[in-house]
């Protein structure tokens, strides 16, 4: 939930007051509308809104005992392995808007989007570990 809290946050406030240093919120998104240009927040926030109900659910099925904790901690890491492509696809019609709107790079400007790609890349190499570990545990012994 974190991710998703964090990875809105970077889409709708920190990138765009980091892109256009001097300005306000408020005013980068006046700028934006004049330009006929938008961060595409509802997108964000599908794209948020997903990533937390998934957690949830999680959460939910693993308080039920209707799955492993084993299974629960694989799908917490998936989720936030699917972090940075479903966060790089949430956050690309804001970079655009941004870039056509000001004139620069559509890029990250703040470092949380970098930290959100470095929690999914610490996620996927927990998860190789933890099918390794399994895969070794099954192994048949002689």
């Amino acid at each position: 939930m974190a991710y998703s809290v964090v990875g809105a946050y970077q889409i709708l406030v920190w990138n765009p007051l980091a892109a256009v240093p001097g300005a306000t919120l408020h005013e980068i998104y006046a700028a934006m509308d004049r330009a006929n240009e938008s961060l595409s927040a509802p997108t964000v926030f599908v794209w948020a809104g997903m990533g937390t109900l998934l957690a949830v659910a999680v959460l939910i099925a693993t308080l039920r005992q209707s799955i492993s904790r084993k299974a629960a901690v694989v799908l917490y890491l998936l989720l936030l392995v699917m972090g940075a492509p479903t966060h790089m696809m949430a956050s690309f019609p804001a970079g655009m808007g941004i870039a056509d709107a000001f004139a620069i790079s559509g890029g990250d400007h703040a470092p949380w989007g970098a930290a959100l790609y470095t929690v999914s890349v610490v996620a996927f190499l927990a998860l190789v570990f933890v099918g390794l570990r399994r895969n070794s545990s099954e192994a048949p012994h002689d």
